[in-house]
């Protein structure tokens, strides 16, 4: 496979701490040999190991870029061991126009791993990240959150994972970061995920789900800029011990979500974080276009805890409605 278009307008290896951009050609009707930019920070202090921390996988989920804006602004190279790759803003031309995929290509760029350097821009940018700055890295962070269409719990989460060995690394970075809740999960769709090729290389991962509903609060915010300072104590890349406050641990079963099979106006019946019994009506969908008819009725397919929900007030036939989660 050719090698990756994107260059990097900084020396990733250079000491100290160093702010600029992954730099990918894109030549387009306004910009004939324009580029996209990617912005970039690496703070290299003395020896030790390399994090990798992501925010803007989905344009429309704050905390990371948020916190990794601020990171990047305060982190000096006097205080670090290793070294720390901060990307705020990985999927840049989603995170500008505040959606989900890419405008240019409409490309998921966390089903787009591990890319293409042939292909489509976000193809290119999956591509670089997979081949140039997860190989370097030895422990990965990539923010989450709900976006415009979920609202989750907040949580850092680790994979299930074949090898227990690697698991058990991921669940100890992911205790480390100490959201308010921890989960253990397997993804539903983890084809062309960076959560699955940063595994695949045998890495430290650690993801989160931390609010939703296209937007941040002070509180998300601040629980991704703990975690994100937590993991670099953890990892031996700044002095000191995670402050670490209760966390409840949970898991995300196979048969716990739930998945609307028509569409129509959401009536929640329970919120998130509550606790539910299987069998339970989790939510009614009304017609928008009629009235006098009878809602349908979801029900909790298990005991549980309401631990992500549908945000906007429309629900469209299949999209999630609802995932229980169970405590550890």
């Amino acid at each position: 496979m050719s090698a990756s278009p994107i260059t990097p307008t900084i020396d990733l290896d250079a000491p100290g701490a160093h702010h600029g951009a992954l730099r990918l050609p894109w030549s387009r009707d306004d910009s004939a040999w324009g580029s996209v930019m990617i912005p970039i920070t690496v703070v290299n202090g003395a020896p030790g190991p390399t994090a990798l921390l992501v925010g803007g996988n989905h344009g429309d989920e704050y905390e990371g870029p948020l916190a990794l804006q601020e990171l990047a602004y305060t982190l000096e190279a006097n205080t670090v061991s290793g070294r720390v790759i901060i990307l705020p803003a990985l999927n840049t031309p989603a995170v500008r126009a505040a959606t989900r995929t890419s405008p240019i290509d409409r490309g998921n760029l966390n089903r787009s791993f591990p890319g293409r350097p042939d292909g489509t821009v976000t193809q290119k940018i999956a591509h670089y990240v997979a081949t140039e700055l997860v190989p370097r890295a030895d422990i990965v962070l990539d923010y989450h959150s709900g976006g415009k269409t979920l609202d989750f719990l907040p949580f850092a989460a680790a994979h299930v994972l074949d090898d227990t060995d690697q698991q058990a690394r991921c669940v100890a970075a992911m205790e480390a970061f100490n959201a308010p809740f921890s989960m253990i999960m397997r993804e539903i769709d983890a084809a062309g995920m960076l959560d699955t090729e940063v595994e695949g290389q045998g890495k430290t991962f650690v993801t989160t789900e931390l609010g939703g509903g296209g937007t941040a609060t002070a509180a998300s915010v601040a629980i991704a800029r703990k975690g994100a300072r937590n993991l670099l104590r953890h990892a031996g890349i700044l002095d000191g011990a995670p402050e670490i406050a209760p966390s409840t641990r949970l898991q995300m079963p196979d048969d716990g979500f739930v998945f609307a099979m028509d569409g129509g106006l959401i009536e929640p019946m329970v919120d998130l974080g509550q606790g539910v019994a299987a069998g339970a009506t989790l939510a009614r969908i009304w017609p928008p276009d009629r009235s006098g008819a009878a809602p349908i009725t979801l029900a909790a397919p298990r005991d549980g805890v309401l631990a992500a929900r549908h945000f906007p007030g429309l629900v469209q036939r299949g999209d999630c409605l609802a995932v229980i989660a169970v405590t550890r």
